[in-house]
């Protein structure tokens, strides 16, 4: 596929995040993972240029089921930006979203630059519960494999409970409630069996990670839709719950 026609394509990305509209999927011509990679850099390129500084990494197919279901052997990945983030406690505007779902995640705050092949568990500052937003721009969540790619894997929003040292993370319970009831329970080992594991993967895809990056480790759970008006919280054992509402902003809070 030519320049000229990837860049064509994220610009309608890009305008379909900005205006909440969709893109029917299957219809970019998308063939290869090289292709909607590029596709994905150039969408952060705009949005970079529009003032959003690029804070971290997320993962996605995490689980081993998903990536069968899908037919990859691989992770896929995104970026995350200081505009997608989300206040522990604040409110979210879904105005502006066009189907927004949300999942329980674990994220890892970098201390130290992380390198292919280096230790995670070396390189981890501090860890904590996470949520993320995600609202795919294809048409009912239908895409192809290099489709959500280019899409920056459905990026839109995230909010970081607290930080706090890492201890064992391999098997440690996930609780998603919506208005305070249960909406998805899981563990932390369905993150690639363990999350650290995730965060390998992600300098291994990174090429390298420096220190101060956050990551997002991928799903503990399936994603729920995540209706206006709702209050979300996430709580994973021994690291604590972070939470949001959605609604107005309050002044200062941001999207």
């Amino acid at each position: 596929m030519s320049a000229p026609h990837l860049d064509a394509l994220a610009q309608r990305l890009d305008d379909a995040a900005r205006q909440a509209r969709t893109v029917a999927g299957g219809s970019t011509g998308l063939t290869t993972t090289d292709e909607a990679y590029r596709v994905q850099d150039a969408v952060l390129a705009r949005m970079s240029a529009r003032g959003e500084r690029i804070t971290g990494f997320k993962l996605g197919f995490t689980s081993v089921a998903k990536m069968r279901q899908m037919g990859v052997s691989d992770l896929i990945h995104g970026r995350i930006t200081d505009r997608m983030e989300i206040p522990d406690g604040g409110r979210y505007d879904l105005t502006g979203l066009i189907h927004p779902r949300v999942e329980p995640e674990i994220a890892f705050l970098l201390g130290d630059v992380l390198r292919p092949g280096g230790d995670p568990a070396a390189a981890v500052a501090a860890v904590a519960p996470a949520l993320e937003v995600i609202d795919s721009r294809y048409d009912g969540f239908v895409f192809s494999l290099p489709e959500v790619i280019a899409d920056n894997t459905s990026a839109a929003g995230y909010a970081l409970g607290p930080w706090s040292t890492p201890g064992d993370l391999a098997n440690l319970g996930v609780l998603l409630e919506l208005d305070g009831r249960p909406a998805q329970t899981g563990s932390t080992a369905a993150i690639l069996g363990h999350p650290l594991r995730a965060l390998a993967a992600a300098a291994r895809l990174a090429g390298e990670l420096p220190a101060g990056t956050v990551v997002l480790a991928g799903a503990a759970t399936a994603a729920v839709p995540l209706p206006p008006g709702t209050h979300v919280r996430a709580t994973v054992a021994t690291l604590g719950s972070v939470q949001f509402g959605t609604g107005p902003h309050a002044p200062g809070e941001r999207a």
